[in-house]
């Protein structure tokens, strides 16, 4: 903006309501957008067709970000295409949002620190998630432990229950693996590779179709007495340790025990308390949420988040 056009706009400041006056100052303080898109890591391909990224050419500028256009597709896109920030407003508060999952921050107190409503706040929350939910542990291999936990069955959000409501997430009718109890199994190496599967159901179908391209078939896998996991070794050929729970037989021969399973377990559910209960719909984001947290640990900043909002993780964290 030139100096002529500046000091006719500023002369237009005294007309401006209370309410335009107090957008303004809030604007000002927000930090540069730039400063946030620029953490956003180059495009590799098309969005749309896959085409390599020589195939893109600059194509002007959207909302603050680098806009191209494929001469493959001929379409538009830019680094948060066909992710869960495309078509996303205020980039410049996306960092405070990412910070604000990094602490856990319930959807209302996240809103109050981004300046945004309660309502946008839970959009943005799986909008960010949508994509880190699905950057599981391609590939697992030595010892590996695997157990499963339950999450009580939940309509949280709906208007039309196919039961009686409860409050603050409550007690389900059956325990264990009744009907209401949501099974997640859990996978973890000693690297710290970790992988999570909401199942419909616990079964030999249901397991086999997640552990079978996840675990090596040299790899050693430690469970506990459940009968799927040893159908599922005995059938794949790999070598099973079953570990009881029985006082005094948790670990076997020093090294084959599910200790590490059991507390991300405890870590999970722990932190799962904070939300009252979470909608069964949207359980695979969270446990995405708390693998990415898992993944870079103390070392997580607010642009890992973003990274992994558009769905490019950073190939130094752990557990990737």
């Amino acid at each position: 903006m030139d100096t002529q056009v500046f000091q006719r706009w500023l002369a237009q400041v005294s007309q401006l309501s209370s309410k335009q006056k107090s957008a303004l100052h809030q604007a000002l303080q927000e930090p540069p957008t730039m400063e946030v898109l620029d953490s956003l890591p180059a495009l590799q391909s098309c969005p749309h067709c896959q085409a390599k990224a020589e195939q893109l050419a600059p194509w002007g500028w959207s909302r603050g970000l680098r806009r191209y256009r494929c001469r493959a597709c001929r379409r538009t896109c830019s680094a948060v295409s066909s992710s869960g920030l495309a078509r996303l407003h205020y980039p410049g508060r996306w960092k405070d949002y990412a910070q604000a999952l990094i602490e856990g921050l319930s959807v209302r107190k996240a809103a109050k620190r981004c300046g945004i409503s309660k309502n946008t706040a839970f959009l943005w929350r799986h909008r960010f998630l949508a994509c880190a939910a699905q950057h599981h542990a391609a590939h697992e291999a030595g010892i590996v432990e695997v157990d499963e936990t339950f999450f009580l069955e939940s309509f949280k959000g709906q208007r039309k229950l196919p039961r009686a409501p409860r409050q603050r997430g409550g007690v389900g009718k059956t325990r264990g693996t009744g009907k209401d109890q949501i099974p997640v199994m859990v996978v973890r190496d000693r690297e710290g590779h970790t992988a999570d599967f909401k199942l419909e159901k616990l079964d030999a179908e249901h397991v086999r179709a997640a552990l079978l391209p996840l675990i090596d078939r040299e790899a050693v896998l430690c469970s506990d007495g459940a009968a799927v996991y040893a159908s599922f070794a005995r059938v794949q050929g790999i070598t099973h340790h079953v570990v009881h729970s029985r006082p005094g037989e948790r670990v076997q021969q020093g090294a084959f025990h599910i200790q590490n399973v059991n507390a991300y377990h405890s870590r999970l559910k722990s932190w799962m308390t904070r939300f009252h209960g979470v909608a069964t719909r949207y359980l695979p984001n969270y446990l995405g949420w708390r693998r990415m947290l898992e993944r870079y640990q103390q070392r997580i900043e607010p642009t890992h988040c973003i990274q992994e909002a558009v769905g490019r993780t950073v190939q130094h964290a752990i557990g990737t």
